[in-house]
């Protein structure tokens, strides 16, 4: 990224909203506007107001929690969502339907429907597409969760749905997550991860190489949350990524998830971390971005906590705009209607920048200047 942007990044503190603490039902995007009529102030969307060198990109809703949700496939049902998602982002993430128990639910057998729409919906409108995820401990099927192979089988079914995966939409992912969540908290490899668990560490190099061949112009990312602050997890990743470096594996980035809670401090600290593997020569991301919050009585979020959320998210995309080679900037979806936080946190909810209807918070316009000032 241009060098530029460091300076331009801080140009965009006066655009949150100044509002009071009473609660309030909505934020009705034909009354709320940016509060900062700075650089770029004409922009209407997101996509519109970001950097030349930096995707902004969105979770698209389907799969995984949805399935067991009233509504139908949000991606496939709802017109007016699928109108948001093209106006508004040049790059989307399958939220669930690249993951192994969706895109692979028997031995045999792979499932791309859902993930083939989405990629030829990108293409149709413009944008990049996120690949997420190829080795992660969790929403793998039953199948491989619970069968019994021998040491050599299991690394062959890891490498064949690699090769199938990644090989199907050769030349059309932008970026592969390609390990995901592979430390615990102490920096030590997750033993729930069953291929680190049988075959040792020496996997993820391999599933980076085999990505790398099965599609040499995609991306490859390491990616985590609880990363937003310097610790044990961090030092891993730093650790392996010089490694991996080291051995020649077609590794190209780092990225930060971000899934944060207003519980906890804004991720002041997020720069620093960046910056160590952009110092490596990788590229870095913003790849699951929201900020859940605590609901009051009734499950309105007060004036007050929208305008602390909204700084939430300005913190996290300053951050990324700060850092040479931050190129993807990603919010885990855009709207609370299929919000993936209040079915995993029930206490907490609102994590995203728009509401039910679409309309638009104040993170949302934060945002938006933000990007525009920076642009």
């Amino acid at each position: 990224m241009k060098a530029t942007r460091v300076a331009v990044a801080v140009l965009a503190a006066s655009s949150l909203l100044t509002v009071g603490a009473q609660p309030v039902r909505a934020v009705p995007a034909a009354t709320t506007a940016p509060a900062a009529a700075g650089h770029g102030s004409h922009v209407k969307t997101l996509r519109q107001a970001a950097p030349r060198d930096l995707k902004i990109g969105t979770a698209v809703a389907g799969g995984g929690h949805h399935l067991e949700q009233a509504y139908p496939d949000p991606f496939t049902y709802d017109r007016p969502y699928r109108k948001v998602l093209a106006r508004e982002f040049n790059s989307a993430s399958p939220e669930n339907q690249m993951k192994w128990e969706f895109i692979h639910p028997e031995r045999h057998r792979y499932n791309f429907g859902p993930a083939d729409a989405i990629v030829r919906f990108a293409r149709q409108h413009g944008q990049v597409v996120r690949g997420h995820t190829l080795l992660w401990h969790s929403q793998n099927p039953e199948w491989l969760a619970e069968g019994t192979f021998t040491k050599a089988e299991l690394r062959s079914i890891l490498k064949q749905h690699i090769f199938t995966v990644v090989g199907r939409y050769r030349g059309q992912i932008h970026q592969w997550d390609v390990a995901n969540e592979i430390f615990n908290e102490n920096g030590e490899y997750r033993q729930e991860n069953i291929f680190i668990r049988e075959l040792g560490p020496g996997i993820v190099a391999d599933a980076f190489r085999w990505a790398h061949q099965a599609d040499p112009r995609a991306q490859l990312f390491l990616n985590d949350y609880g990363v937003e602050w310097p610790g044990a997890k961090v030092d891993a990743y730093e650790a392996l990524a010089e490694q991996l470096l080291a051995d020649r594996v077609p590794v190209h980035g780092f990225a930060s998830q971000a899934h944060l809670s207003m519980r906890y401090g804004a991720p002041d600290q997020l720069r620093e971390v960046l910056q160590r593997f952009d110092d490596l020569g990788l590229h870095t991301a913003i790849t699951e971005l929201d900020v859940r919050m605590d609901l009051p009585a009734g499950g309105v979020p007060t004036a007050e906590q929208l305008a602390t959320q909204a700084q939430y998210y300005k913190t996290v995309l300053d951050a990324c705009l700060a850092v040479d080679d931050c190129n993807s900037f990603t919010i885990w979806g855009f709207t609370d209607k299929y919000s993936w936080v209040p079915v995993f946190f029930p206490a907490e909810g609102a994590a995203t920048v728009m509401d039910d209807d679409f309309r638009r918070k104040p993170a949302y316009f934060t945002l938006r200047q933000t990007l525009a000032d920076a642009r």
